[in-house]
């Protein structure tokens, strides 16, 4: 128990990290690109409307005369280097997607055919903006033609690929370092907890041990009693109680044993439908006294690697727990089936006053989803908590559940 306890503080703290780091990552990159293409697009407008070419506010001056007498420099270009830093091409596509005009006189790595290939690609898409390859590209309307504008961004999306590729890396870097952190200190977090567990552990197995002695000896006591007067109902009542109290204290050493961190059952191989079979045996006659159908549906020779005592002691609290709160002329099925590479092992029985859904709550110690029903049948609410244990001791799983809220199911599964 304490070590997934462990495990899930761990697995919550990754997840958590992730989700963190995931959306910081995803608005950094998502903002990165969104303003590579935004200052595409704007050089794509403004060369569109500069007649391919970036604008000047102004000629260059004569070189000898840079000054305009006041120390100031009279070069005031209006993208200063962009210009020569762009590679772009233009093809003027009629409607009919016939070449009308090229203009490559910026870039030296396209020729003419792969322009116009470019461009007619591009009307195909029926999008007046987008990507080429490393290309941004930009219709425009002119008359009965389209002027398609390619802009060179190989630079810009080689750096935002590196940068998305280092933040995801350093990220992931990051999320192992504090698995490792995490795992190193999770021992000494989750320490408090474990010791408490222990302790209660402890003290119930060590309680149990001592209240075993008492009880023998009033039991005994209220038999030599009880043969001087036979029939007194307060010795009666104090045989009842006793042997309660001693049922009691038997399972709850027992679900500590079963809890506790390291302990194995003795683990062998043994025929899985035999044992079911005559676990359920007994109680077939307990369901015709009580006027109630039982089922059995077993598939022959499977067999388990496990504790065969604990199989027997886990059907026979499926059933028993099945047979007390099933009512008057209800009905009761027990079924062993091999699914994949998995064994299953289920009770289901007529039920009253069952929510639909997942009914795992009842697996809780001490959990009663019927108190006054409880009190007839005499639980202790302890029965599915050892079930429990059972199955989980044998790496298997258990669930209880209603389809309907008129039945429940218990189911056992198990790894071949």
């Amino acid at each position: 128990m304490i070590r997934k306890l462990r495990w899930k503080f761990i697995a919550a703290a990754m997840l958590s990290l992730l989700l963190v780091l995931g959306t910081l990552i995803a608005l950094i990159n998502i903002l990165n690109y969104r303003n590579l293409v935004t200052e595409a697009d704007d050089m794509l407008v403004m060369l569109s409307e500069f007649n391919d070419s970036f604008p000047f506010w102004m000629d260059r001056p004569d070189p000898d005369d840079r000054s305009d007498g006041k120390g100031r420099d009279q070069r005031r270009e209006f993208e200063g280097e962009r210009p020569y830093q762009s590679r772009y091409f233009m093809v003027l596509l009629s409607e009919t997607g016939e070449v009308q005009e090229t203009n490559l006189k910026n870039i030296v790595t396209v020729d003419e055919q792969e322009a116009v290939q470019m461009a007619q690609a591009a009307a195909k898409k029926g999008r007046n903006s987008g990507f080429s390859g490393e290309y941004r590209y930009l219709g425009k309307q002119e008359d009965d033609a389209v002027r398609w504008i390619f802009l060179n961004r190989e630079g810009e999306l080689s750096t935002f690929k590196s940068f998305l590729w280092t933040s995801i890396g350093i990220s992931f870097a990051g999320c192992a370092m504090v698995f490792l952190l995490l795992t190193l200190l999770s021992s000494r977090i989750v320490r408090p907890i474990a010791q408490s567990y222990e302790k209660q552990k402890r003290f119930i197995t060590d309680a149990g041990h001592e209240l075993k002695t008492p009880i023998t000896i009033i039991r005994a006591d209220a038999d030599v009693i009880a043969e001087d007067l036979p029939d007194n109902e307060w010795l009666s009542d104090i045989r009842t109680q006793t042997d309660r109290l001693g049922t009691l204290t038997n399972e709850l050493i027992y679900l500590s044993r079963m809890e506790e961190e390291g302990a194995k059952p003795q683990m062998m191989n043994f025929p899985l439908s035999d044992v079911v079979q005559d676990a359920a045996q007994p109680f077939s006659a307990i369901a015709r006294t009580q006027n109630k159908a039982l089922s059995v549906d077993i598939q022959p020779t499977l067999t388990l690697h496990g504790d065969e005592n604990a199989i027997r002691k886990l059907v026979s609290i499926l059933l028993d727990n099945a047979m007390k709160y099933s009512p008057k002329g209800g009905s009761i099925a027990l079924s062993l089936k091999k699914s994949g590479r998995q064994l299953r092992l289920s009770v289901n029985n007529t039920a009253e006053n069952v929510e639909k859904g997942s009914a795992d709550r009842l697996f809780d110690r001490f959990y009663r989803a019927d108190a006054s029903r409880n009190s007839e049948t005499g639980g202790f609410g302890l029965g599915l908590a050892i079930a429990k244990a059972v199955v989980e001791a044998h790496k298997g799983k258990i669930h209880a559940w209603s389809d309907d809220g008129k039945s429940l199911t218990v189911e056992a599964t198990f790894a071949e």
